[in-house]
This record gives C-alpha cells, structure tokens and sequence, in this order.
C-alpha cells in the first residue's frame, strides 16, 4: 500500500514538474496500449477461431474451382484481412502523435520561459528552471511513449500480416 501511495506521488510530481500537457500524452498512451492490447488478443485468441472457420467453410464447398468461387475467396479473404488490420492506423497514427504532443509541452513551457524573464527578468533562475523543466519533459515523455507504441505497433502489424499470407496459403484455389 505504501508503494502504491509513493509511485502516485512521484507521478504527480512528475506531472507537476512536466505540466498539463503531460495528461494528453498519458491519455494518447493509454489508449494506444489498450487499442494495442486489444489488437493481441484478436490475433492470438480470436483470429485462429476465425480462420478455422473460414477453411471449413471452404472445404465444405464442392465448388473451388469457378470463377464464381473464386470470388467468394477473395471476399472472405479481404473480410479477414479488413478484421487483421482493425485498429493499426488509429495506433500508429497515436504514435506519431505523442511526440508532437510533447512538442506542445515543449512550446507551452518556453512560453512559460519566456513569460518569466519579461515579467521578472533573467535573475530568477529557479523560475526559468521550472519553465525550462516545463519544456523538456513533455517531449522526452513523448519520445518514450512514441518508442514503446513503435515496436509493438510494428511487431502486432507484421503479425496480421503472416495471419492473412498464412490464410491465403490455407485456401487453395484450383
């Protein structure tokens, strides 16, 4: 409980030091890492089942060999493919975001910078280290949450590929 209590405070600190802008880079995190966690349990749990199905369904045809069939294929091939890829560009569209969410930190705290040294001159150090603090740490939480989005976006998009060539390789047409 009391580690609990310490981690929420070093956030909040961390938060404080960094700014508002950290929040939006928490929720562009959050929701990249539940979008992505989403995306491996379908290609883990559910995808097979899926897939399963669709090579009985074909097996079952008598008919694999018409143009007619072939169609029907493809449809099933492009629905799969289309239930795959649900959901990566919105993640990889987050993680591109975060840095330049970070980016609005950085220039939301020279702003802060900049206020200080007009308002109270350049003598006040410690007020233009908060702002400086202000600018640096939203980017460098940006980068870290764009870097731990990029691989796994890149690893769950290769898989939805090697799920749909192996669905391909699975329906053999004639």
């Amino acid at each position: 409980m009391l580690t609990l209590i310490g981690l929420w405070e070093s956030v909040r600190e961390f938060i404080a030091t960094g700014g508002d802008v950290l929040y939006f880079v928490a929720a562009a995190l959050f929701l990249m890492w539940v979008l992505m966690i989403e995306r491996y349990w379908y290609l883990s749990a559910v995808f097979p089942k899926v897939r399963k199905q669709i090579i009985a369904d074909w097996d079952a045809r008598k008919d694999t060999t018409s143009w007619y069939a072939h169609r029907i294929r493809d449809a099933w091939i492009s629905r799969a493919s289309d239930n795959l890829q649900a959901r990566l560009l919105i993640i990889r569209t987050l993680v591109a975001m975060c840095p330049l969410i970070g980016l609005l930190g950085t220039v939301t705290g020279m702003i802060n910078v900049f206020e200080t040294m007009s308002t109270q001159g350049t003598g006040n150090a410690r007020l233009m280290a908060a702002g400086i603090s202000m600018a640096t740490i939203p980017t460098m939480a940006g980068m870290v949450a764009a870097l731990s989005g990029l691989f796994f976006s890149s690893r769950l998009e290769a898989k939805a590929k090697m799920h749909k060539e192996s669905l391909i390789d699975s329906l053999p047409h004639h």
